[in-house]
């Protein structure tokens, strides 16, 4: 069975501009759904992350106002529930993107606090984009493309279009003036085009081999694009 490889952070918490600790880990919707959409099309998946540490939730993406009510974040909390492999990461130092149909990175905002600057995550989306293998990252996940920085300041993705959490998203969540950084500031930085589009609604950008999508909502059809390019 084709596997897809999902690079995931190992963080718990975003280190604020006044050192204090924000709590945080990866974002359910953005993990769920694209899991769902992967696996009933008849992958398996396989989860990596920094030294193989079982990531964690934010408990912000289980709460009711951001799943539609109440049995929206029962569902989403017994679905997280049931996926075993969330439970048992292999560490990304292990990956090799040869063994993997795809990669798929989801967001939340601790991807800020570790694959931001992790050397073997960068290691995998290099070779992932150098193969041509298809390359899924949402959100916050695509702070991950900042560890690709060269010496010279140039990327592997330099030039490539992109989307992600924007800054009126993060002015919205309140953490914009509190962060040590803004993720599209960060990114405009390295050079690639990005492209932002209205708060919180699905917007997806495919260039070549690499897809992003811009926040949650856009976590399901960014899945969906992967699974049509997987044919």
């Amino acid at each position: 069975m084709a596997k897809i490889l999902f690079v995931m952070t190992g963080a718990d918490h975003l280190t604020l501009a006044d050192g204090t600790r924000h709590p945080t880990g990866y974002w359910a919707e953005e993990f769920v759904a694209p899991y769902r959409a992967f696996t009933e099309t008849g992958y398996d998946v396989v989860v990596a992350t920094p030294g193989g540490v079982v990531p964690t939730v934010d408990r912000a993406s289980l709460a009711p106002e951001v799943n539609g009510g109440q049995e929206g974040s029962d569902a989403m909390i017994a679905a997280l529930d049931a996926i075993a492999e969330v439970r048992k990461p292999i560490d990304i130092e292990e990956a090799d993107v040869a063994d993997y149909a795809a990669v798929f990175y989801p967001g939340g905002h601790g991807p800020m606090e570790d694959l931001a600057s992790n050397a073997d995550s960068a290691r995998l989306l290099t070779a992932a984009l150098e193969a041509g293998k298809p390359l899924g990252v949402v959100c916050h996940g695509v702070a991950a493309l900042l560890a690709t920085e060269r010496s010279d300041g140039s990327s592997p993705f330099t030039g490539y279009r992109v989307t992600g959490f924007t800054r009126a998203e993060e002015v919205q969540t309140g953490l914009a003036e509190k962060a040590k950084w803004v993720l599209e500031d960060r990114l405009v930085a390295l050079g690639v085009r990005f492209s932002a589009g209205e708060p919180w609604a699905p917007n997806v950008v495919v260039d070549r081999n690499v897809h992003t999508g811009q926040n949650p909502a856009s976590s399901a059809p960014l899945a969906a694009e992967l699974v049509k390019t997987l044919g």
